[in-house]
């Protein structure tokens, strides 16, 4: 029996988009057939299990025989990048290509044809492209220029330039600025979590060198790791790069599921599990605390350590619940930084840990890059220090909360469904009701760059999930190109 669902069948068939060429010279159809399917296979655009178009359907489509297409399918079986299921059809085998045959140029300039693969790769490198080439960046996790404070920013700049002085020539500290992690301690004792500065805060360049500091230092090829499923993408990326068996545990409202924590936990002995607590990426949920107790109960229990991504909890309506504040510190590592709310350039963040974690992570920090550039601790610090930071992020969680309703509402409208509302964040998980992999590479080709829910999925399986920045909401003409591609 074909299980593979309506949305998915109908996905694959749109994403085929094979027109036969029958000039003089040209290859015979079923090769063209052929080579099409194997350059969807290339770049993803078909996934394993997938089911291919039925024969007759492709052959009406494209004008050609039934015969032609059964060829084409016949070898594609025989290469083993397909097979067939009677009486339901063809299917995308396990099995797949290494891609071949891209030109510099296409590994330097991210665009979305339909051999490319959209994954977090090319959403990284679609960070830096030129502004020109995009009308609307929906996919990375950064706040417009214009909500944030760039005066407060250039004024704490220039103080630091003006008092710094032949300071600023040296590396710096390897844990990082002494008055920053000061600082750090207090604003995170604010919030309820206690840790000394001398011994369990350090910083690194941003939230991600905090993790892969981490992961590189606690895991070893084969380790089990735990995942929210879903869950930031680069999360999978740095997980990939390590060789590592990523197991997923589906995110609910409240936190992880509790009933797959235990499975998971009982039957492979995870090193670690990777949870965003506080105001989740992306779905914007929190964590309850009877949820939280029994994390912990567990991690206790199967001997596992946390590693706590707290990139968004400045936008939490309220003091923040994080498993780190409950455990002490003692299985947890919480790692934060400022780039969401004061500028994507101020690569700053911190790692808080146990004083023997942090020791080695300084360690391993030396030996990847030495320090951390102390110009922008500085900078952070006097943001921090001043009591600015306070103000400004209040700002900006007001602004989001307001634009977030507009958002909701204006998704709805075009057809979209929002399974759980938020409770804060910059970003709203919809539910497209379609493959949104090719609802993306419709509006990458019109400008629009958004962030299908196969990124944020440990397995990667295509999904009808769709993460939405709420500034979309504020640019009518994306949201006309959404609208379009639904």
């Amino acid at each position: 029996m074909d299980k593979t669902t309506p949305t998915v069948r109908t996905a694959a068939s749109n994403a085929l988009g094979w027109q036969p060429r029958r000039a003089p010279g040209m290859p015979p159809l079923v090769e063209q057939l052929v080579q099409h399917c194997l350059q969807l296979l290339e770049g993803h655009s078909l996934r394993s299990g997938t089911r291919l178009p039925s024969v007759r359907q492709l052959a009406d489509s494209a004008g050609v025989s039934r015969d032609t297409v059964v060829q084409a399918y016949d070898r594609l079986v025989a290469q083993g990048v397909a097979h067939s299921r009677p009486g339901a059809g063809f299917f995308v085998s396990a099995q797949r290509l290494s891609p071949k045959g891209q030109s510099a140029k296409a590994l330097q300039t991210p665009s979305l044809s339909a051999g490319a693969a959209f994954d977090t790769p090319f959403l990284l490198r679609s960070m830096f492209r030129p502004a020109q080439d995009t009308q609307f960046d929906g996919s990375t996790g950064i706040l417009p220029a214009s909500w944030l404070d760039h005066d407060m920013l250039n004024a704490a700049v220039r103080s630091v330039g003006r008092s710094a002085g032949l300071q600023l020539l040296g590396y710096g500290t390897p844990q990082g600025y002494a008055p920053l992690r000061q600082q750090l301690a207090a604003y995170l004792l604010a919030q309820g979590l206690a840790v000394d500065p001398e011994q369990e805060l350090m910083t690194v360049s941003g939230v991600t060198q905090g993790m892969d500091l981490v992961l590189r230092s606690h895991l070893r090829p084969g380790d089990a790791v735990l995942v929210e499923d879903p869950a930031w993408f680069m999360v999978f990326g740095l997980l990939r790069a390590l060789g590592v068996q990523v197991l997923p545990v589906p995110r609910l409202h409240d936190g992880p599921d509790l009933d797959s924590l235990q499975r998971l936990a009982a039957a492979h002995r995870p090193k670690l599990f990777i949870a965003n607590t506080v105001v989740h990426n992306p779905t914007g949920f929190g964590l309850s605390l009877p949820v939280a107790y029994d994390v912990l109960r567990l991690a206790e229990q199967h001997d596992f350590l946390i590693l706590e991504d707290d990139t968004y909890a400045d936008f939490a309506p309220q003091q923040p619940l994080r498993l780190a504040t409950l455990d002490r510190l003692r299985r947890v590592m919480l790692v934060g930084g400022f780039s969401k709310t004061l500028a994507g350039s101020l690569r700053v963040g911190y790692i808080a840990a146990q004083p023997e974690r942090i020791r080695a992570l300084t360690d391993a920090k030396l030996l990847s890059g030495l320090t951390s550039p102390e110009l922008g601790e500085r900078v952070v610090h006097r943001i921090l220090a001043e009591g600015q930071y306070r103000k400004h992020v209040q700002r900006l969680r007001e602004r989001l909360d307001t634009t977030r309703q507009r958002c909701l509402k204006r998704v709805e409208n075009l057809g979209l469904q929002v399974r759980q509302e938020p409770l804060a964040g910059m970003f709203v998980w919809a539910d497209a009701l379609q493959d949104t992999e090719v609802l993306a590479r419709k509006a990458a080709a019109q400008g629009v760059l958004l962030a299908p829910g196969v990124l944020f999925s440990a397995t990667q399986q295509a999904s009808t999930m769709l993460r939405l920045p709420v500034s979309m909401v504020d640019d009518p003409a994306s949201m006309a190109v959404l609208g379009r591609c639904l």
